[in-house]
């Protein structure tokens, strides 16, 4: 493994897990059979994440765009959803020894009320942990969330709690996901794809980009440390000079 001593870390990194069906099918295999690489994967680089000292770890597991995928690709995808979080229950007195809060970002109401009980049991048994923030984006959509945001301030104008003039950003803000997380620093995204694809949008307003030709299953703690390397080397002036 490389060496990890980084002079500077991002608070925040945002990982885009993309390539799976692709790296499935120049295999010969169904697509599935990718996401479940991709789920060891994320379990690997998320627990390497953590130890390396980096505080919010967001992964995109599922857009609100994916459910158009095949039937048998989002049920695949579903079905390994529901062994992450019963994993994650086994392991909940670990995860808790090690600081990990974990949190899914997205629209719950979507999934079915076994995975909607599994998210709220998790997120509230690991609520007053604070050394890693692991999030997981599942039925999750950039505009959306930050439409979801706006309507609740909307109906604050509406009720008369607040005038037009007053609304700020840091209202937008306290009605995301991720309220109380810095903002994203530097967004992942292996496979080859240049593009955020309604990933943390508002987060990663002045985020650095890294992109790789990896496909996610075959991504490693290597592939991190290379990310993290160029990270150190960016000039991050915020729209300044």
């Amino acid at each position: 493994m490389a060496d990890n001593n980084f002079s500077v870390l991002p608070a925040h990194i945002g990982i885009i897990m993309d390539g799976n069906g692709r790296w499935a099918k120049s295999r010969g295999l169904p697509r599935k059979m990718g996401h479940i690489e991709g789920a060891k994967t994320f379990r690997r680089i998320g627990e390497y994440a953590g130890d390396l000292g980096i505080r919010h770890i967001s992964f995109y597991a599922f857009s609100t765009e994916n459910w158009a995928r095949p039937e048998d690709e989002v049920n695949a995808i579903m079905k390994l959803f529901g062994d992450y979080l019963k994993e994650a229950e086994d392991r909940l007195q670990e995860n808790i020894e090690k600081g990990i809060r974990l949190r899914f970002l997205g629209d719950k109401d979507a999934l079915t009320p076994e995975l909607r009980a599994a998210m709220e049991y998790l997120e509230n048994a690991t609520k007053d942990m604070d050394k890693v923030n692991l999030n997981l984006a599942i039925n999750y959509g950039g505009q959306q969330e930050i439409l979801h945001s706006v309507k609740n301030i909307a109906r604050d104008v509406l009720s008369g709690k607040i005038k037009p003039d007053e609304i700020t950003s840091d209202m937008i803000q306290q009605g995301l996901y991720t309220a109380e997380q810095p903002p994203v620093d530097l967004v992942i995204r292996p496979s080859g794809e240049q593009r955020l694809s309604n990933f943390l949008l508002w987060q990663s307003a002045y985020a650095e980009f890294w992109y790789s030709d990896v496909l996610w299953p075959d991504f490693t703690e290597r592939d991190l440390d290379e990310a993290l390397r160029a990270y150190e080397k960016r000039n991050r002036r915020f729209g300044g000079v």
